[in-house]
């Protein structure tokens, strides 16, 4: 099974990087590969991604969520089988590092190439770039959940 772990450092306060990464309906701003995210419950999210001219959908599960420290999920039904953390750590009032860990089953031989020439590895670089610039831009999270979920 792959996995990715990368890190980047955003300006802004870990509260507001937290409170913006809780909103999963927002992802496609800034994760290129997810077309769509609804979350019909608190620990249910639905995604729709599209990597290349391949398109899948899954759903995916919350299993353990703390304000201001970690959300973890792991895939419950659809076309991915992945599981994944993302942490947050305050290096100081403004500055927050972010982490996110994410392991995954390729399917095919497109998605083990891929996997094998760490496009994964890219595609979550990149797409954690894309949040620092548009959490940094925005200032504010377009908002927030703060429940608090037990694994």
């Amino acid at each position: 099974m792959p996995q990715v772990i990368e890190t980047i450092d955003v300006n802004v306060p870990v509260n507001v990087a937290y409170n913006q990464w809780t909103q999963f309906e927002e992802f496609p701003r800034f994760l290129d590969e997810v077309e769509s995210i609804t979350q019909p419950t608190d620990v249910l999210t639905v995604w729709a991604v599209k990597v290349g001219p391949v398109e899948k959908t899954f759903e995916a599960e919350i299993t353990e969520q703390h304000p201001d420290e970690r959300v973890a999920w792991t895939s419950t039904g659809g076309e991915v089988d992945h599981a994944g953390v993302v942490t947050f750590h305050k290096l100081s009032d403004s500055e927050t590092r972010v982490t996110v860990q994410l392991d995954w089953e390729a399917a095919g031989l497109l998605e083990k190439l891929g996997g094998a020439l760490g496009a994964d590895n890219h595609a979550v670089k990149k797409d954690l770039k894309n949040f620092k610039e548009y959490i940094e831009s925005q200032g504010s999270p377009d908002g927030a959940w703060r429940g608090d979920v037990q694994a």
